[in-house]
């Protein structure tokens, strides 16, 4: 390798995928959101401001931030707060990645053109004072809309989460739409990641987001989760479904799922030992299901 590739080689970031792979294996795959709403805040005894606010993003960060694979900010519970919020919203990104974690960004961002690249910039770049690892993004103003995104990670060594086939029940009407082609809708984006995590190693940086909860209507939905890529799994816990369901649900896949626990890992708060605890069975449960 010549001095020039070696230099070019130090410079260019390493790959989400790459990363979030060696996260999970080195601390298994949970993913805790971080979900201050007001009722999770009066169930820890914190009011619902700016102090609260501030109170319960500082003690999940502290309690899991140096232990979890992957930590999941739901924006908009931040955002509610205005500028103040966003503050604590940007010195938890910056914490959670200081101790270790993967920082998956839930804002679920979808629009076109030059407001699209805009989204993009805020989350995956690294100048910005949101700078995440990974970000949600909505395709359903049609995959390409996502394209600055999607360049941009690939750019900057981040990662994109796509809602495919998500937890909530109206998301069927539009996920299990039929296009011309026979293919459903949810079917066509798994496809398009697909394509994105080609050739990757050891695991692609585009990922899905596929409910836990979703059982076998996966199968009505046409859904191949073979994409190369992670499978954001949300639904484990207060949803319903169990670390146990995984296999089911995921099948050869599950090897790439990162299961996503909010509420069932938050509600043991505020004490700190008790996250860790609750945290700690969750992904013990996991590592046992996917293993198993």
């Amino acid at each position: 390798m010549t001095a020039q590739q070696t230099q070019q080689a130090q410079q260019t970031p390493e790959p989400f995928g790459a990363r979030l792979r060696r996260a999970m294996d080195e601390r298994g795959p949970l993913c805790v959101g971080i979900d201050p709403h007001a009722s999770l805040l009066a169930d820890w005894g914190l009011s619902d401001d700016i102090a609260g606010l501030e109170r319960f993003t500082h003690t999940v960060v502290e309690a899991l931030a140096d232990r979890v694979a992957v930590l999941k900010p739901q924006s908009a519970f931040f955002e509610r707060f205005g500028s103040r919020g966003i503050a604590v919203l940007e010195r938890a990104v910056a914490d959670s990645r200081a101790a270790g974690a993967l920082v998956l960004m839930d804002a679920k961002r979808g629009d076109i053109g030059s407001t699209m690249a805009a989204y993009a910039a805020t989350y995956l770049d690294p100048s910005s004072p949101l700078f995440s690892d990974a970000v949600t993004v909505s395709p359903y103003l049609g995959y390409g809309s996502l394209r600055p995104a999607l360049d941009l990670a690939r750019e900057s060594g981040t990662g994109v989460f796509v809602l495919a086939l998500t937890s909530n029940p109206e998301g069927a009407e539009v996920q299990h739409a039929v296009r011309a082609d026979g293919a459903s809708v949810a079917a066509t984006m798994l496809g398009h990641l697909r394509a994105e995590n080609a050739g990757a190693a050891p695991l692609g940086s585009f990922g899905a987001v596929v409910g836990a909860t979703l059982g076998e209507s996966l199968g009505a939905a046409g859904a191949d989760l073979a994409i190369n890529g992670p499978l954001l799994a949300p639904g484990i816990g207060a949803q319903g479904a169990t670390a146990a369901d995984l296999p089911a649900v995921f099948g050869a896949a599950v090897g790439n799922v990162v299961p996503n626990v909010s509420r069932g890992v938050l509600r043991s708060g505020p004490d700190v030992t008790a996250l860790r605890a609750s945290a700690g069975r969750f992904s013990d449960e996991v590592r046992a299901a996917v293993a198993g």
